[in-house]
């Protein structure tokens, strides 16, 4: 009498395994694509957040904020917002451009133009890397109009979302 093992043949386990990394091949570019639309999503958002943060200190101070970080908490163990502590941004946000590290994949910059007070400013997201942080690169000013370019860093002519 013949005694018959259970289990599972090499040929079904190399099935199941096939099976396996076909649908990981499917789903893998899906994924990467679905966290490149996220983070140009939260760039989008932050350049939002900064043109509101910006209009609500021109309100408040009489000019544009002369650094990115002139907009961020109060630090200093004041309770009062000043003109170097407005405490608009979020500590993330409201990095110089010396140690932006970037968030959700893109390094947001400020820039305060026409000298002290700020007449106006700009405001680059770029991806950290380019198609796989994000796709796009992102700009805007004090219009708060957003602009995009697929290609390089976006400037006042490219086209607005």
């Amino acid at each position: 009498m013949r005694n018959k093992q259970k289990g599972f043949s090499l040929i079904e386990l190399l099935i199941v395994v096939a099976i396996i990394l076909i649908i990981a091949a499917i789903a893998i570019p899906n994924l990467l694509r679905a966290r490149i639309s996220a983070n140009e999503a939260s760039a989008v958002a932050s350049l939002r957040t900064m043109n509101t943060a910006c209009i609500s200190y021109d309100t408040s101070y009489g000019a544009f904020p002369p650094a990115q970080a002139d907009m961020g908490p109060i630090t200093g163990g004041g309770t009062t917002p000043t003109s170097t502590e407005a405490d608009l941004l979020d500590s993330v946000l409201a990095v110089t451009a010396a140690t932006a590290v970037g968030k959700s994949g893109y390094v947001i910059i400020y820039a305060a133009v026409g000298g002290a007070p700020a007449a106006s400013y700009t405001i680059n997201a770029d991806p950290v890397l380019q198609n796989s942080t994000g796709v796009r690169h992102f700009f805007t000013d004090q219009s708060a109009v957003l602009r995009a370019n697929p290609s390089a860093p976006a400037l006042v002519g490219d086209s607005p979302l």
